[in-house]
């Protein structure tokens, strides 16, 4: 019993501070960005392309980042495929959402998997602790 207990409060601070941390990693990002753009505007405004402090380089980089109009998907899929492009395509199911479409299926199907996804998914069972305040 008294080791149940003690993991219980180890998985409870294990889980406390990863979530710490990646709040702390946001945060550390947004800083990133703010310096990163202080620190641009004073290299453009002072027509500085690179400079080196302490064994490290800075300099300004340009990289081209795109993204489909969100109402032009499809028209951009098949113009993809047209010019020989397809390859770019990539059809995927979200990880989660298979998991609770496959849920449901075998739920509808009196607890087994239905024939037809029997071929095409592989279905095992995570046990997990959950861990939650239980504020009473």
């Amino acid at each position: 019993m008294n080791e149940m207990l003690y993991l219980a409060d180890k998985l409870k601070e294990l889980k406390d501070k990863k979530q710490n941390l990646e709040a702390k990693t946001k945060e550390i990002n947004q800083k990133i960005e703010e310096v990163n753009k202080k620190l641009l505007d004073i290299m453009e405004e002072q027509e500085i392309d690179n400079f080196t402090k302490d064994g490290t380089m800075f300099c300004i980089t340009q990289k081209i980042r795109s993204y489909c109009k969100p109402d032009r998907k499809l028209e951009l899929y098949k113009a993809l495929k047209e010019k020989g492009y397809g390859s770019l395509i990539y059809e995927t199911v979200n990880a989660n959402s298979l998991s609770s479409f496959v849920k449901e299926q075998i739920e509808e199907n009196d607890d087994k998997l239905p024939s037809w996804l029997e071929e095409l998914v592989n279905v095992y069972e995570q046990p997990r602790v959950n861990v939650r305040n239980n504020k009473r």
